[in-house]
C-alpha cells in the first residue's frame, strides 16, 4: 500500500443535514468567516479535489482568494492556488468550466477506462486526464497524487465524493460547518448518501474543536491517527 496526501475533508451543511437545495441557483450555506476559514484550508493545501457533479452544479475555480494567502504562497515558491483535481466516471466535462479557466497550476481530472478517451478529446487543452481502473478506486488516486508531490489534499465535495472518502477511511480530518437554516427539500442533495461507513456508535470520531464562524458552527474531527493536535489547522 502506497502513501497518501494527509486529507482534510471540508463541507457546509444546513441543520437538516443538505450541502444545497434543488433550485438552478447555488445555495449559500458558508458565513463569510466560514468561507474565509476555506480559503485558508486552500492556502495550506497541495492540491484541491471535487466531484464531476460538484463542477456541474457550482462551477466552482477553487482559488484562493486572499492576497496575502497568495503571495505567502508565492514567496514559499509554491503556485498562487493549490493543484485542481476532479473525478469523472463518464468523461463529460465542459472544458469552459470555471475550473478550467486557470492554467496554473493546472487541472487533474482522474477517469476510468470507458471515459478516458472522450475526457482527453474534450478537455486536451484545459487538462491532464489520468486513466484509472474500472470500478474507480479513491485509494489509487490519492496515492498517485502523493506520487506527484501533493502532501496535503483538500476535499471539498460532493456527498458522492465525500462519502467514497469516508468509506475507504482514506481521510485524517472532518470539517462540517453547520449554516442556521433549513432547506427541508428531499430533492436536494443530502451531506452523504447510504454507506458502510467506519464510524458508528461503536467507533466514534473525535473531536478535534468547535468555532463560531459569524453565525456559522464548525465541528472539527478526527479520522485518523495521524491528525494533528487541535490547535493545528
Amino acid at each position: 500500500m502506497g502513501e497518501r496526501p494527509y486529507t482534510v475533508l471540508n463541507c457546509c451543511i444546513s441543520l437538516d443535514g443538505y450541502l444545497d437545495d434543488s433550485s438552478a441557483e447555488r445555495l449559500v450555506l458558508s458565513s463569510r468567516a466560514d468561507l474565509d476559514r476555506v480559503d485558508a484550508l486552500r492556502a495550506a493545501s497541495d492540491a484541491v479535489l471535487v466531484g464531476a457533479a460538484t463542477v456541474r452544479a457550482d462551477n466552482p475555480q477553487l482559488l484562493v482568494r486572499s492576497p496575502s494567502r497568495v503571495a505567502e504562497r508565492v514567496a514559499d515558491g509554491r503556485s498562487p492556488s493549490p493543484l485542481k483535481v476532479t473525478i469523472s466516471a463518464a468523461g463529460k466535462l465542459d472544458p469552459g468550466a470555471a475550473l478550467f479557466a486557470s492554467g496554473d497550476p493546472g487541472v487533474l481530472v482522474y477517469c476510468p477506462d470507458e471515459g478516458v478517451e472522450e475526457a482527453r478529446t474534450a478537455l486536451r487543452e484545459v487538462a491532464t486526464v489520468v486513466d484509472c481502473r474500472t470500478p474507480l478506486c479513491l485509494r489509487e488516486v490519492v496515492e498517485d497524487l502523493h506520487r506527484r508531490g501533493v502532501r496535503r489534499l483538500l476535499v471539498e465535495g460532493g456527498a458522492t465524493v465525500l462519502g467514497q472518502f469516508l468509506a475507504e477511511e482514506i481521510a485524517d480530518e472532518l470539517h462540517v460547518a453547520i449554516a442556521p437554516f433549513l432547506v427541508g427539500d428531499s430533492a436536494a442533495p443530502r451531506f452523504l448518501p447510504d454507506g458502510d461507513y467506519p464510524w458508528t456508535s461503536s467507533r466514534r470520531a473525535r473531536l478535534l474543536e468547535t468555532r463560531v464562524l459569524d453565525d456559522v458552527v464548525l465541528l472539527r474531527y478526527a479520522l485518523s491517527s495521524r491528525c494533528p493536535e487541535p490547535d493545528v489547522l
